[in-house]
């Protein structure tokens, strides 16, 4: 297997699958695969050097889950920490324990980032392009099936908005994709603009320490107030254990996710004023 730094490459790797993306949903994909499909070839294609996606790349404080774990988890692997609003490395750790015990490692290429994907109708194959990111070489990958698992985000350009002026602004300018190591943020007075999952879980870790937080939204949103420990869910898992109080749980949040959205489509003044009473 040839791998040159200019022209056309010969594959580093043919495959059945080939899986762009060692996140949640790579390594989701990669499971499902290895479990129904055990005897087909695959080779997953990171660009950093770590599993886990948005759960590695973001350190920001505060960074956790907006959804409860045991449904936005797997559901061939059962969540079973306490908490099913994560700490973000929590989550990290339980992407790691999948790719352990489904045994993804050793199909895991570090460090190849997509350059191109073309597909022969001829050979009815792809030929996917990479460069490494450490030697700067180029190599091929060929598959007979493509899954993208690149998620939603550009890990090497967060978006940044211009504002008018900013250079003059004598503060730090943080972006929580590129959250500085070491920033100190105690008794200053900061201002979070947007309202989004990253605002949310941001603004009340730093409300502690920072002399005032102040919020700036462009259109306002409602979030359900709920603790981050289930009570229900870890009382079902000591009754019936991780595997089948998993379906149940997991059962129950899809149901109450599934009826407040109703609820809002049908009665959104009343849903409204529900929303807000619950915050409160």
């Amino acid at each position: 297997m040839k791998i040159t730094s200019t022209g056309r490459t010969s594959p580093l790797a043919d495959v059945d699958v080939l899986i762009i993306g060692a996140g949640i949903s790579g390594i989701g994909a990669a499971s499902h695969l290895r479990a129904l499909h055990p005897f087909m070839s695959l080779a997953i294609l990171e660009a950093r050097d770590s599993v886990g996606g948005t759960w590695d790349l973001f350190t920001y404080p505060g960074i956790r889950s907006d959804s409860d774990m045991p449904t936005f988890g797997f559901g061939f692997k059962p969540w079973t920490h306490r908490k099913s609003i994560a700490d973000g490395h929590i989550i990290l750790d339980y992407l790691r324990q999948t790719v352990a015990e489904n045994g993804l490692a050793e199909h895991i290429r570090f460090g190849y980032r997509v350059l191109s994907a073309e597909f022969s109708s001829a050979q009815g194959r792809w030929t996917v392009t990479a460069r490494h990111s450490h030697t700067g070489e180029t190599a091929e990958f060929t598959a007979r099936f493509l899954f993208l698992g690149t998620g939603m985000y550009d890990h090497d350009a967060g978006f940044t908005p211009e504002f008018t002026g900013v250079e003059e602004f004598e503060g730090q300018v943080a972006h929580p994709q590129y959250w500085p190591e070491n920033l100190d943020y105690t008794g200053k007075r900061v201002v979070v603009i947007g309202s989004g999952a990253t605002a949310v879980t941001l603004i009340p870790s730093m409300a502690g320490t920072a002399g005032h937080v102040t919020m700036l939204q462009r259109s306002p949103g409602y979030i359900f107030s709920s603790p981050a420990e289930d009570a229900i869910a870890n009382t079902l898992r000591k009754l019936l254990g991780h595997k089948r109080a998993h379906k149940v749980v997991r059962r129950k949040n899809i149901l109450l996710t599934r009826g407040v959205h109703k609820a809002s489509l049908r009665a959104p003044k009343l849903m409204r004023r529900l929303l807000i009473a619950n915050v409160r």
